[in-house]
């Protein structure tokens, strides 16, 4: 049994998609119809940079959903490989998107267009500068909660992504997260200043959240093909209603992925298919649980080596 995944921000790389792009009409025209409803030359950014250009937010979303995108519909129309024999689809933060684009909820023109919208909401929410984002390696989740409890006095950070074992996303203001590096250091917790430009997946994006709100209330979710897994409740979501109000949610919250793929693997998973650039989920997945059938897909050779 398997499950499809989506991966988010910070697995964007100039030239991505370019295998696709030039052998497969049906990405040219993905290609060109982001361009035209997004009104940028997305396409020349994904495909020739500049870097900084790209790994703006407000690009970034939409770009990493474009390529999860293209792929995705390549495996289905030109190898005739059927995904929605998956028993979930999920993604990470943004991919959250691409899995439900991908399962049919909404569709291709929709999810971009919001994508844009929510990029320059996130990157907007806080000025830059004022908020940051650093990983922890090595500490659990548990240990983490309560060196921020402990602390809630002198400084406010919070968790924004439980990605693996070993592996924590945490949010704040410049300077709470300066106060926190020193505690870290005098607990030799091993941490890492990321190089974002807004901490995401906490309060401090309030503002985006009140955007995201209108924009999706808007939209029309269709029934889709297959159970979401939901970054908010790391479990199944049933119906549209539900899956737009844990969309709202999902800009301030943390994305419980560790705890989304051990529920996976409860409920019978036991191969996961990354789709989209880079392999950042599949070695997160790997950390997780050893045991399970993990599978990245990059490139033409690697749809050939699919099987499920």
């Amino acid at each position: 049994m398997f499950s499809v995944i989506f991966p988010g921000q910070g697995s964007q790389f100039v030239g991505m998609g370019k295998e696709f792009y030039e052998k497969y009409d049906l990405v040219k025209d993905l290609f060109k119809r982001a361009d035209e409803v997004l009104n940028i030359h997305l396409s020349k950014i994904i495909l020739e940079g500049p870097k900084e250009e790209l790994d703006l937010t407000i690009n970034t979303q939409p770009a990493i959903f474009l390529i999860s995108y293209s792929i995705f519909q390549v495996i289905l129309k030109e190898f005739n490989i059927n995904l929605n024999k998956a028993k979930f689809y999920a993604g990470h933060s943004l991919g959250e998107y691409s899995a439900i684009a991908c399962a049919g909820y909404l569709d291709f023109q929709e999810t971009i267009r919001i994508l844009k919208i929510r990029g320059n909401a996130m990157q907007n929410s806080i000025p830059k500068g004022e908020g940051g984002m650093t990983a922890i390696l090595g500490a659990s989740i548990e240990e983490i909660e309560i060196l921020l409890k402990e602390s809630q006095n002198t400084f406010k950070v919070e968790v924004a992504n439980d990605n693996s074992e070993g592996q924590i996303v945490l949010s704040g203001r410049t300077q709470d997260l300066e106060k926190l590096g020193l505690i870290l250091k005098e607990k030799k917790i091993k941490n890492i200043r990321l190089p974002v430009s807004a901490p995401f997946h906490c309060s401090l994006m309030s503002k985006a959240t009140e955007i995201m709100r209108k924009e999706l209330s808007m939209l029309s979710f269709k029934k889709g093909n297959n159970p979401i897994i939901s970054n908010i409740t790391a479990d199944e979501i049933f119906n549209a209603a539900d899956l737009k109000e844990l969309l709202v949610k999902q800009i301030e919250n943390r994305v419980r992925w560790r705890e989304s793929v051990i529920n996976m693997i409860n409920k019978g998973v036991n191969q996961f298919i990354e789709i989209g650039p880079g392999k950042v989920l599949s070695g997160l997945v790997k950390r997780i649980n050893k045991e399970v059938v993990i599978s990245s897909i990059n490139s033409e050779e690697e749809i050939k080596n699919i099987k499920i």
